[in-house]
């Protein structure tokens, strides 16, 4: 084999292992993506069903319900417009109180009902994601609107 035809070769391989490597990665990064969802956007049916995702607001006041088991707990998320159901088995945190921010991670089940893997509180008093205070604030907005 001649130097040119290693050369050649080398390139070859180089390109289709780089070509795998970055296909490998990108697989990774889409299966490990979560995105926010508002509860108005739930309600509207432009989130997943059946895919991880987070949805964030407020705990809505008077929701908040245990069940008999002690880790499973039923409460609703709000963004002053629309309010969604969502179901959590485990240990909520601390901070995690009805009319205060929360933002939950799971899935949206066939019957309309968020199951939530993870709830996170919002550990300030002025503190708000993000993402749930933009949320708040549309909504606040396309209900004034409307008035």
């Amino acid at each position: 084999m001649k130097t040119r035809h290693k050369r050649i070769t080398f390139i070859v391989v180089g390109l289709a292992a780089l070509g795998i490597a970055a296909g490998l990665v990108l697989n990774a990064f889409q299966n490990n993506l979560v995105f926010f969802f508002s509860p108005t956007q739930v309600a509207a049916k432009e989130a997943p069903i059946n895919r991880n995702f987070r949805i964030g607001g407020l705990v809505e006041q008077g929701s908040m319900k245990r069940e008999g088991d002690g880790l499973t707990i039923r409460f609703s998320v709000t963004d002053t417009s629309h309010t969604v159901p969502v179901v959590y088995k485990g240990i909520l945190p601390d901070l995690f109180k009805e009319g205060r921010g929360c933002v939950a991670e799971g899935k949206v089940g066939t019957d309309g009902i968020f199951y939530a893997n993870t709830v996170l509180a919002k550990h300030d008093e002025n503190y708000m994601p993000p993402e749930a205070g933009k949320a708040i604030d549309a909504a606040k907005a396309a209900r004034t609107v409307k008035e």
